[in-house]
């Protein structure tokens, strides 16, 4: 066998080292996982998002009907409704194109219709190097207000907040068994949960995102246990992406299509009962 020359010697070192580099920078993003810090907002002004001081009178109006009607008899009529009947079969891509209608009411922050603020959350932890079952998270977060196209009877009772003391609830009982207010976040939990293949963490980032006296404040801790605790860790990773991903700037949804429904078809059977 021929000796090798110098030359090819120190060509073929290089060439090892750029594959080995190459690799490594692969092991670098699979060893991101989601509880990672987010990186996306470094340089996002974070105090100029939730100013409900300063918000419209649209905003304004819609917390203060939700504290008159959300009530504990309309919540465990609303579960009652939910289970007594179906409202539409239909896949994911087709819900988020059913909501593009839809501007939140309760969200200060911006007038995108919600397939807009979808991707630009989903978008925000791809680039994070996120897992899928993340990005995909991001993707149908939003998805339980549909409510509002179905049967709610306005805004109020499709984007929930929460509100308890001890009560009926036994101290640390856990999160389970305790009525959270009724809304889109617990509706689309509800829907998804034996509809899909994601973790529980992922599950949690879509029944929680909105508990924000919760997951920021800090709220309801007598009522938590153990399992609480691992969800409340999941909630915090994706807050960020959910809030701080908002932009007026609108995304090209047909270029991002192919991609998510990729992911989805991973994730989700081609059709669910809503």
């Amino acid at each position: 066998m021929p000796a090798l020359t110098t030359a090819q010697t120190i060509r073929d070192g290089r060439a090892f080292d750029e594959v080995s580099d190459a690799v490594d920078e692969v092991n670098v993003q699979k060893l991101k996982v989601w509880d990672d810090a987010s990186e996306f907002d470094a340089e996002k002004d974070k105090a100029r998002f939730r100013q409900y001081e300063a918000a419209c009178d649209r905003v304004k109006n819609f917390y203060k009907e939700q504290h008159e009607k959300q009530t504990v008899a309309f919540n465990i009529q609303a579960r009652v409704n939910f289970k007594s009947c179906r409202r539409a079969r239909m896949g994911i891509w087709q819900a988020m194109e059913m909501l593009d209608t839809l501007v939140d009411e309760s969200d200060p922050d911006t007038n995108l219709s919600q397939i807009e603020h979808l991707l630009q959350t989903a978008e925000a932890i791809r680039r994070d190097g996120k897992p899928e079952w993340m990005q995909v998270t991001g993707l149908v977060h939003d998805l339980g207000k549909l409510l509002f196209l179905f049967d709610s009877e306005g805004q109020w009772d499709v984007v929930g907040i929460y509100s308890t003391e001890y009560g009926i609830y036994r101290p640390h009982c856990g999160l389970d068994n305790v009525m959270l207010s009724w809304g889109h976040d617990e509706y689309l939990y509800h829907v998804l949960k034996g509809q899909c293949s994601l973790p529980e963490e992922g599950l949690a980032m879509i029944r929680y995102h909105s508990f924000y006296p919760w997951h920021r404040e800090g709220a309801y801790s007598h009522l938590t246990n153990e399992k609480d605790k691992r969800a409340l860790a999941a909630v915090r990773a994706f807050n960020p992406y959910d809030l701080y991903s908002k932009s007026d700037d609108p995304v090209n949804v047909e270029s991002l299509r192919p991609y998510y429904e990729g992911l989805i078809a991973k994730f989700f059977p081609s059709v669910l009962d809503w």
